[in-house]
Formats: structure tokens, sequence, C-alpha cells
């Protein structure tokens, strides 16, 4: 059995201008993993104010996903990682609190203890394949925190390891946010080197703590794990493979993140890749807004993709995902 999920969680770096489009503005990104979690749950809102969109109305990732979740139907798990704001979904607490902006000394102090609960969490589900996703605005630049923290190279041949959800991925004000981050927490890059606790807690975020464990405990258990993203994904498998597990891992994400960002970095930590084209670019719709560089990929949706691939019902995916964003639009008048 494969089952779905969903890590979600928060941190106030997020809140940096010009960080991220995983929401319309500050003050409604920080209700993004919220509304995800209840999209993939129930196809609708139950107490998230706002459907997450762009700033320029570029659905959320998590209705593609919940398109997919529809047509092959798969069981679903949330885990709160850090949630700020309260979702009607029914989440798994690990004892992850929202994280810290991180050029603060100490952003994420519950990252340890949430670490060992999320790696008992992943040992002790009973299924036999998990595709785990991620929904944390601002996640891509603790990714490269995190990355850094490891000493891992996050450039090659000029390409940046780190996507963005924006159009045009802005890497200088994102190693400005992180080299601040470094002088903050007295952390120096590689000084985390097989010490990833020590990375997450000090430049990271929380959902990257519970990805990391949750993935290294259902290794340990002999579950097959997919890990369906982009550049907070490459970060958790670098996590555990500096946690010490060294079983067979896929990295599944989408062909726009493949088109921003070095992905080269997944087969260095010993992951198989999978990129699927769910075809947006082909639209005239908001879908084609992914093709044009905006979300690329989060909520899990390269992990989905890759299950409707498998299941032969890609094609339906692009439709499916505009019902469900119809579902959700206000409408006026009698």
């Amino acid at each position: 059995m494969t089952r779905f999920v969903l890590v979600a969680g928060t941190t106030e770096t997020a809140r940096i201008d010009g960080i991220s489009a995983a929401g319309a503005d500050a003050d409604l990104r920080v209700h993004t993993p919220s509304a995800d979690a209840e999209l993939i749950e129930f196809g609708h809102l139950v107490r998230a104010p706002v459907v997450p969109v762009s700033p320029t109305g570029c659905p959320t990732p998590a209705a593609v996903t919940r398109a997919v979740r529809e047509r092959v139907g798969f069981e679903t798990l949330v885990v709160d990682a850090g949630l700020a704001k309260p979702t009607g979904a029914p989440t798994v607490g690990v004892g992850a609190k929202p994280g810290r902006d991180v050029r603060e000394a100490d952003p994420v102090p519950t990252a340890p203890g949430a670490w060992v609960a999320a790696r008992t969490l992943g040992r002790n589900l009973p299924d036999d394949e998990l595709v785990v996703g991620e929904t944390i605005p601002g996640g891509t630049t603790t990714a490269l925190g995190v990355l850094r923290a490891l000493g891992v190279d996050t450039a090659s041949a000029g390409k940046s390891v780190v996507s963005s959800s924006l159009p045009e991925n802005p890497l200088e004000l994102k190693e400005r946010v992180i080299e601040a981050a470094f002088e903050a927490s007295d952390l120096a890059p590689g000084e985390a080197a097989y010490r990833p606790e020590l990375a997450v807690r000090f430049v990271g975020d929380p959902v990257l703590a519970v990805v990391a464990g949750l993935t290294a405990g259902a290794l340990e258990s002999g579950t097959d794990v997919i890990l369906g993203g982009g550049t907070q994904l490459l970060a958790a498998a670098a996590l555990v493979r500096h946690a010490g597990v060294a079983d067979p891992l896929t990295l599944a994400s989408t062909s726009y993140v493949a088109a921003d960002a070095d992905l080269s970095l997944a087969a260095d930590l010993d992951c198989e890749t999978a990129i699927t084209d769910p075809g947006f670019g082909t639209r005239d719709d908001a879908l084609a807004r992914y093709a044009d560089g905006e979300a690329k990929e989060g909520a899990g949706m390269g992990g989905a993709l890759l299950v409707a691939e498998r299941a032969g019902t890609l094609d339906a995916v692009a439709d499916g995902t505009l019902d469900i964003v119809e579902r959700l639009t206000p409408r006026h008048g009698p």
C-alpha cells in the first residue's frame, strides 16, 4: 500500500519580502500549509480562510496533488511540523513548533526532538511505500542553509541546486539571508556534517527536521520512500545520508524544478531521480503559470504526479486540477 504523507509547517523566514510566492502576501502566507493540508485531505477548505495562490493567481500545488488523489486514490497522513495556524485536516504531532526567522540565533529549538519523534513515527507506519511531500513557505531558503551547514556544494557549473516559487529566483537575497543565519548561530558552513540535527536547528526549519527524521525511520524499517519535491527534499535527502541511513531513496520532482535548478546532487546522495511533466505548458489557463516559472513544486506535487504516471492517469491531472480550482472559487450573485 502507498501512503501520501504531507509534512506541514511554517518558518518566520517566509515573511522576508521577496523570499516566497507561496501565498498572495506575507500575512496570508502563514495560512498556506494549513490550507494545503485541507485541500489534499478534503478537496476544499475547512478552517483556513483563503485558498493559497501566488501573487499573480497561480494555484497551489496542493490542488494538483488533490487531483491525483481523486483519480488514483491513496491514503494520506498530515504531520504537523510547526503549523502556525489551525487546520481542519487531521494531523499527527511530533513536538515541532513554528520556526523563527532563520537569521535569529536559535530558530528551530524543537528540531532535535521533532527529528527523533518523526523517526519513530516513520519506523512504525505500516505501509509498503511512502510518498513524502512538504508545505512550508520560505523553505527553499532554509534548505540552502541546511545544505551549506552539511558542507554540500550548492552550485554546479553556475547553476544552483536551490529553486524558487518565483519566476525569477531571488538567489542573492537567499544568500544574504543564509549568511546572516550563519553569523547569528555561530555555526560555520560544513560544521554540521554528520550532525544533521544541528543543521536544521540553527539554519533550517521544522519541516526539514520532520521530513528527514520520518524518512530515516521509514527506510530503516524497510519501507520504500519517494521524496516528492525539489530543493527542500534534496536537503532532506542530504540530512538522511548525514544521519548514516544509506537505503535506496527516490526524489520525484517536476519538469519545472528540473528546468530551474541543478538536481544532479540527487545522484551524489545516491537518490534515483524521477522527473514528471504534467503538460501545463501547452495550456492557456492558470496552470500555464507553472511553465512560466511560478510555484514549480510543493505539497508533494512531484511525488503525486509520479503516482499518476504509474497509474496511467497523468493526462487527466490538468483538467482535474482546474475542476478543483473552480470548486474553490467563490461565486457572487444569485
